[in-house]
């Protein structure tokens, strides 16, 4: 695929993939589930991908990338800052799992396509987005409780889910990706946190991505 230069670019190409976008059930129950995040440092954006059983939550394989950091940082165009090297990273995996956790919004986004479905799209795999702040879209804070879970509206439909994923801490902004449900990703997302407010599979991409970024040179 040719990444956009431009955000006029890049807006035309969101426009173009939503209508590919597929909110219907998962076929069948996943048995490993991926999760991906990325950083910047050193002029460059460092990705990492990793591999979980699921649902015994057992690590199976993790890779790394880093690229050039060419797209600039603008809310709602993440997947062409981060895209290019989240797919390096994955393209080292010796198997694509059977979904992803991705650090960011699904279609809880203003074009309907953030990076979650951004990346559901092009590699035709169920993704769901875990995000840990709002980006578009009201709701009612959800109880207390781990577990509990308001809708997330967007321009009167629902949208994702606000899931409280351990007491008494903040909730997740949990919005399917593409080949999954809003109620299937929710339930994926609270089945794959333990004892920490994110995700396994999203927290251990996270924690590598944050080691590894300072192992590559300045370009």
């Amino acid at each position: 695929m040719k990444w956009p230069a431009t955000i006029a670019e890049a807006k035309r190409l969101q426009e173009e993939m939503v209508g590919r976008v597929r909110l219907t059930p998962l076929t069948c129950r996943p048995l490993t589930i991926g999760g991906v995040d990325a950083a910047y440092g050193n002029g460059q954006t460092v990705a990492a991908a990793v591999v979980y059983d699921y649902p015994t939550l057992t690590l199976r394989e993790e890779a790394v990338a880093a690229l050039p950091t060419t797209f600039p940082y603008v809310p709602g165009y993440l997947s062409f800052r981060e895209g290019p090297a989240i797919l390096a990273a994955i393209t080292r995996l010796s198997a694509l799992p059977d979904l992803f956790i991705v650090d960011g919004q699904g279609i809880a986004h203003p074009r309907g396509i953030g990076i979650a479905t951004f990346l559901g799209v092009l590699l035709d795999r169920p993704t769901i987005g875990s995000a840990k702040s709002l980006l578009v879209g009201t709701y009612d804070e959800p109880p207390a409780e781990r577990g509990s879970r308001t809708p997330l509206f967007y321009r009167g439909q629902a949208v994702g889910a606000v899931l409280r994923t351990r007491q008494g801490v903040r909730p997740l902004f949990v919005s399917p990706g593409h080949l999954v449900t809003i109620d299937e990703a929710a339930d994926i997302v609270l089945d794959c946190c333990t004892r920490y407010r994110l995700p396994e599979p999203q927290r251990e991409a996270d924690r590598l991505v944050g080691t590894r970024k300072r192992d590559f040179s300045p370009l």
